[in-house]
Parts: C-alpha cells; sequence; structure tokens
C-alpha cells in the first residue's frame, strides 16, 4: 500500500508542478513551437483537465485501498496521452521535448498498473 501512496502522490506533485505553468506559456509556446496556438480552448482544455487528475491522484494517495476502482482510469489518463503522442512523433509530427514528457507519462501508468496490483481490494 506504501507504493501506491507513494507513486500517486508523487504523480500528483509532479503533474502539478509540470502543468500549471502551462497557463502563462501559451505566447512562449508559439514561439518556440510554430504556428501559434489557433484554437487556445482546446490547449487550456487540456491543461484543466490534466491538471483536475492530478488533484484525483492526490486523493487516490489518501487510501488506495478505497480508492483502488479509480486507479484503471488512471492509468488510462496516462496511455491516452502517450500512445498518440509516441505515434505522432514517430511520424514527424511531435517534437522529442513533447515525446519525453510522454515517456514519463509512460513511466507513471506502468508503476499506476504496478500500484492497482499490489493494492488489497476492499
Amino acid at each position: 500500500m506504501k507504493f501506491a501512496r507513494y507513486t500517486f502522490a508523487a504523480a500528483g506533485i509532479y503533474g502539478i508542478l509540470a502543468l500549471v505553468p502551462q497557463y502563462f506559456l501559451e505566447r512562449q509556446i508559439a514561439i518556440d513551437s510554430p504556428p501559434e496556438i489557433t484554437h487556445p480552448e482546446y490547449f487550456y482544455g487540456f491543461v484543466g483537465v490534466a491538471l483536475a487528475f492530478q488533484l484525483v491522484f492526490l486523493i487516490i494517495a489518501k487510501d488506495p485501498v478505497r480508492f483502488r476502482p479509480i486507479m484503471p482510469a488512471a492509468i488510462v489518463e496516462k496511455i491516452a496521452f502517450v500512445i498518440p503522442t509516441f505515434y505522432l512523433y514517430a511520424n514527424g509530427r511531435a517534437p522529442l521535448q513533447i515525446t519525453a514528457g510522454a515517456a514519463i507519462d509512460l513511466l507513471l501508468a506502468i508503476l499506476f498498473a504496478i500500484s492497482l496490483l499490489k493494492t488489497p481490494k476492499q
């Protein structure tokens, strides 16, 4: 149970630290990775939903046994970013920097799956 606690707490804290700055980086992203973001509602929507999931990770960390049924959704949240990003990178449509972030999410998805297997059912 400690494994799940530490894994989900670390993932939640890491995610918050990685995502909150995105709210202030739209212009810089346009400069560093043109073209400019043409649909900011998708950008901010992605950041907002991802940020909400970081809170879910912190909730799971508080009581992994109780919140074990939510762990598969946490795994899907990670894989839903990993698979398309790796596909886009393989086709020259995603930069290495974004793909490195997806690699971290792949590691977290694996750790979440291990947490699911190690956490007893209620």
